[in-house]
């Protein structure tokens, strides 16, 4: 009886084991951002990480630490609790105190001076700094609760901050001083990022290396035509106009205005008429005596480095410039070296992939300046520029040149590896794993990096890396959580050729979970394949999305190409789509298709296409183009008709529609709205202020006086993406009308 008991006990454990060591499957809320479960199957990180001069420190909720480079060893250098006894004492001389409320995090609070004891943090309406040497609240500035775009200068302990389309600025116990005109300008704003942020802009203000001016951006809109975006939850519908410029329509005019902290006063650069015109990569001189702006004109084929006197705006002269048939398109601010302020690092592309040139602010030769120019010769002639980087790959980050750090694709596309560069011989020294994706910051002197890598094989690992090449301190090592809690699928990367014949092309391939080989499955393609993304690294999971996983585990195969015209592979593979954007991608798409056609387990008469933005406009262009191929296609907020389009960057891409009247109509997919055969959602946000609700209004009406019949959904009031619970809803939809449709 004892026998037959223990057998039976062991077959229960055994039985028990087994289940316990069986993996579930995933859903929705496991993989997609929004999802309850999301961050916690991302593979571990170390927040608030950051440099305190030479000192690694990391910011968590409730301490602030110093973390020493050579064994990673912590020490206390603050607590919530002390800052949070600070604010409760509320001494003086700062007026303010009383008003603070205590601190939740110190997530969010900075060390910016290497030489003090202080941090930094932001409190609702106020900019607050905490000397945690003597244990005080020693500024407290006061902010609009309504402050937005906030800039803190470090070396005059000032803030710039906008509210609506003003500019203001704050300091030590100062009430805030309003740089713009205080009495209403209709359609003009101060002090944020303009051209729709494009050319790598992403701010309006500009602080001088030490403190003594504001250069800022002053956007005049008032030209502009609205779009009569609409709010609907309000009782009766709300007109919410966007200033939005579509392609061949006038544009905004921009000039860069500079405030002088010490008097007050504001001059502007004397750049001439701004009409047509854009104004980007604002950098200042070392000295604070210039002012250094990359001018475009609106053709976007001839850009110039023009300096400007700090002080008075006047227009010294052009220091270089550069001309394209296609297209030139600045995205970085000058870098000047910290031991020779006549010289500086630009960007380009002038030879096919982004390079760094080392270029010299002094004249070499004879001449007179005269009204801003040298007489005799030319100021370009005189301009010695000399190449640091080559090669057919290219510079992706300057991250500093105290020790001349990189980040590149020298090893491969699908990565960025961090490299020193001397700048004498120009010769590289690999820093860290030759593996994965690289992102890092570089400490004060430029001799230690914090390097947080991930790789398709490494969840993450983040490192204190020496500059000198040696060997550095691992802070963390983190697998990948969703390989020990589910059944994964197989994914692989490889090669195949463009429809040019010649080019190399990625994919990434994911198998069905479960995969059997006899089996015949449907095949979904996801796809973007327009400029300035690139949708496969050598990352997590290559980069595949929790949708495409979960599309696996429902029993999809899911292929993504980065086709001729995406990121990240040199100006020529690029810029191949130019005046007609569309044709080339499709193709390479296309061959995407055939390549799943290839393998024995697909099923080549259920294959479906789903992209967003630039990806919804291809996904609804090959449902229309080739609709014996693509059975089933979710275009989300796609562009329709590139003459709806903001003028910067389709204007890049296409030109504007009165010049390139045949490369406007035949990337016009309401011409092609009679192709339809298969089945095909398009899925926007109410108001989206990127692609346009009158891109997917236009196709619905051109579907309907064509017979086709689209099926559409709209998230109200989100804008080009849905985020938070919203983004899961969207994913659980777009699931759905391929399960209905396609398998």
């Amino acid at each position: 009886m004892k026998r037959i008991f223990f057998l039976f006990f062991l077959c229960c454990m055994t039985t028990l084991a087994t289940f316990a060591q069986e993996k579930k499957a995933y859903t929705l809320e496991d993989v997609i951002p929004g999802g309850n479960n999301y961050f916690n199957l991302v593979p571990e990180n170390i927040p608030g990480l950051q440099w305190w001069g030479d000192v690694c420190v990391r910011a968590d909720v409730e301490n602030i630490r110093s973390i020493q480079l050579k064994d990673g060893k912590e020490s206390i250098l603050v607590t919530l609790e002390e800052i949070n006894q600070a604010i409760e004492k509320g001494e003086k001389p700062y007026q303010l105190s009383h008003e603070l409320k205590p601190l939740r995090s110190l997530m969010s609070a900075s060390l910016p001076w290497s030489e003090r004891k202080v941090i930094v943090f932001q409190q609702n309406s106020y900019w607050v700094e905490y000397d945690f040497g003597q244990k005080k609240i020693t500024n407290i500035s006061r902010l609009n609760e309504k402050a937005t775009n906030l800039d803190f200068c470090k070396t005059n302990d000032k803030v710039a901050y906008t509210v609506g389309n003003g500019l203001f600025v704050t300091g030590k116990g100062e009430e805030s001083h309003q740089i713009n005109p205080s009495q209403t300008e209709e359609g003009v704003v101060y002090g944020q990022a303009v051209h729709r942020n494009e050319f790598g802009i992403y701010k309006g203000t500009f602080w001088s290396p030490k403190g003594s001016y504001l250069a800022f951006y002053r956007m005049d809109q008032s030209m502009v035509t609205d779009y009569p975006q609409v709010n609907t939850s309000t009782r009766i519908a709300t007109l919410e106009p966007d200033k939005y410029p579509m392609a061949g329509m006038t544009s905004h005019k921009v000039t860069v205005g500079v405030y002088d902290v010490k008097t007050g006063k504001v001059i502007y650069l004397q750049a001439g008429d701004p009409t047509d015109r854009y104004f980007t990569n604002v950098s200042w001189s070392p000295d604070e005596q210039h002012i250094y702006v990359i001018e475009l004109n609106r053709d976007q084929n001839h850009a110039q480095l023009v300096c400007y006197q700090a002080a008075t705006g006047e227009r010294e002269g052009v220091l270089y410039e550069e001309k394209n048939p296609k297209y030139v398109e600045p995205q970085h601010p000058l870098v000047f070296l910290p031991w020779d302020e006549s010289k500086f690092i630009y960007q380009s592309q002038r030879d096919g992939f982004n390079h760094l040139y080392l270029m010299d602010t002094k004249a070499k030769g004879e001449g007179t300046w005269k009204n801003g120019k040298l007489e005799g010769t030319t100021y370009l002639e005189h301009l010695k520029v000399t190449p640091l980087t080559q090669g057919d790959w290219l510079v992706q980050d300057i991250l500093g040149f105290n020790a001349g750090i990189i980040g590149s694709t020298e090893i491969s596309p699908l990565q960025t590896n961090l490299f020193s560069l001397n700048v004498k011989t120009g010769k590289r020294t690999l820093l860290g794993e030759k593996d994965g994706m690289h992102r890092a910051s570089l400490s004060e002197s430029g001799t230690y990096l914090i390097d947080n890598f991930s790789s398709f094989n490494v969840g993450r690992e983040i490192t204190l890396l020496p500059t000198n090449g040696k060997k550095g301190t691992t802070l963390l090592k983190a697998d990948d959580p969703m390989s020990s809690q589910f059944k994964l699928p197989e994914i692989t990367i490889g090669t195949f050729k463009a429809a040019d014949g010649t080019t190399n092309l990625y994919y990434r391939l994911i198998k069905p979970v479960d995969f059997d080989p006899n089996k015949k499955y449907p095949a979904i393609i996801y796809v973007y394949g327009g400029p300035h993304a690139q949708l496969i690294h050598n990352t997590r999971f290559y980069d595949a999305r929790g949708w495409d996983l979960y599309m696996a585990q429902k029993g999809y195969v899911m292929l993504t190409v980065d086709s001729r015209g995406s990121d990240n592979r040199g100006l020529a593979f690029e810029n191949c789509t130019f005046r007609h954007l569309g044709v080339e991608e499709m193709k390479d798409q296309v061959k995407g298709a055939e390549f799943l056609k290839s393998l024995s387990y697909v099923d080549g008469e259920r294959i479906g296409v789903h992209g967003w933005s630039f990806g919804g406009f291809m996904t609804t262009n090959l449902m229309l183009t080739y609709p014996d191929i693509f059975k089933v296609g979710v275009a989300g907020g796609p562009v329709i008709d590139w003459k709806f389009y903001e003028v910067m960057y389709g204007e890049r891409y296409m030109d504007i529609p009165e010049t390139n009247p045949e490369g406007y109509k035949g990337s016009d997919l309401k011409q092609k709205a009679g192709n339809l055969k298969g089945r095909l959602e398009i899925i926007i946000g109410g108001t989206d202020p990127t692609c346009v609700p009158q891109h997917s209004y236009s196709f619905l009406r051109a579907c309907i006086e064509a017979g086709t019949h689209p099926d559409f959904f709209v998230y109200p009031e989100d804008g080009h993406n849905m985020i938070g619970r919203d983004r899961v809803h969207l994913h659980e939809h777009i699931t759905r009308y391929f399960e209905d449709h396609l398998k």
